[in-house]
């Protein structure tokens, strides 16, 4: 980055001039405000001092994708960078500055989306530059700022709304989806990754872990209900291809459009994937079970990640603080 820069105005236009090795640049700006030419400028400097065969943002990033080929993440990647690249992709990363990723944030949220969005999209722009530091292919990670993570949704389904969902019209394999969901707390991208290999008829288990190297965060080995045993023994006599959640003989990348036309089948709201698992985990903590166990569900490292969320839905919560705080018995004396 220069040392320098500065922007004016010449013949009506407004022009960005920098210093750089003690001469002077001078660039013209598209831009008819100042607010716009301002972010033009900064995009423009750091464009034109970024030399060739220099490590980018852009090499970083897709050098971190290839190697997560097969992987969810590689796809989800490929539709960040759409709006990751145009902002970051020409820098080098001693060039990121927190000013730049709270202009990025700026530019998402009059777009539109939500901070959820942008909170994931410059995490995994943080996790490249950690990696890319760790691979020793740059010297330092720089800080990657982001907005402030939106706390958790509530919503969660009822017994009658989960009926509902149920009972919808829906592909059999959203269907079966959403059931392995609701019976089994896993993610979504577990369950859409999962294969027959790693479903266990004999134990009554499946397991979501891909390898004992891959990705663990979330994933568990549990146990399969009768319920869906049943749906799987179904879904496995028909099946195409070593995928559980398949469709046309082939492995299914989405079940977004299924998923939400079924959702409004239903007549319910605010439901998204994530909402199941959340409600099977409630469920768990309303029927009694200790949270060692329904951490064990959702693949938590630890329990008290757990407890922090549900321990307030069981049953017995705080039964006994309850029962002190009660001075409506307290008698004079």
């Amino acid at each position: 980055m220069p040392d320098e820069y500065r922007l004016g105005r010449l013949d009506g236009r407004w022009v960005v001039t920098w210093w750089e090795d003690g001469k002077r640049h001078r660039h013209r700006l598209a831009s008819a405000g100042k607010a716009d030419a301002e972010r033009e400028a900064i995009d423009k400097v750091r464009a034109k001092v970024t030399k060739p065969g220099e490590r980018t943002v852009e090499t970083l990033w897709e050098a971190y994708r290839e190697e997560k080929k097969g992987r969810r993440v590689h796809v989800a990647m490929g539709f960040e960078w759409k709006a990751l690249g145009p902002h970051f992709g020409h820098l080098r990363p001693d060039q990121i500055t927190v000013e730049l990723c709270r202009a990025y944030t700026t530019k998402r949220r009059k777009a539109g989306k939500h901070d959820g969005t942008i909170w994931t999209e410059l995490g995994h722009l943080r996790t490249v530059f950690v990696w890319a530091k760790d691979a020793r292919l740059i010297d330092h990670a720089p800080k990657v700022e982001r907005p402030p993570k939106p706390a958790p949704k509530d919503r969660y389904l009822t017994r009658a709304e989960i009926k509902a969902l149920l009972d919808a019209p829906k592909a059999p394999h959203v269907h079966l989806a959403i059931l392995l969901m609701l019976s089994t707390a896993a993610r979504v991208g577990a369950i859409l990754e999962l294969t027959w290999s790693r479903v266990d008829f004999n134990r009554g288990q499946i397991n979501y872990r891909t390898a004992d190297i891959g990705p663990t965060k979330g994933r568990a080995i549990v146990p399969i209900n009768a319920g869906l045993r049943a749906a799987l023994v179904t879904a496995h006599e028909a099946r195409l291809s070593e995928h559980v959640i398949e469709w046309a003989g082939g492995p299914v990348a989405s079940i977004k459009t299924g998923f939400n036309a079924a959702v409004e089948a239903a007549g319910l709201k605010g439901v998204s994937p994530h909402v199941l698992r959340h409600t099977a985990a409630v469920h768990l903590a309303a029927g009694g079970t200790p949270m060692e166990k329904i951490s064990q569900y959702l693949g938590h490292s630890n329990s008290s990640v757990t407890e922090r969320v549900y321990a307030r839905f069981a049953p017995d919560h705080m039964r006994d603080e309850a029962a002190l705080l009660d001075f409506t018995t307290i008698h004079e004396v």
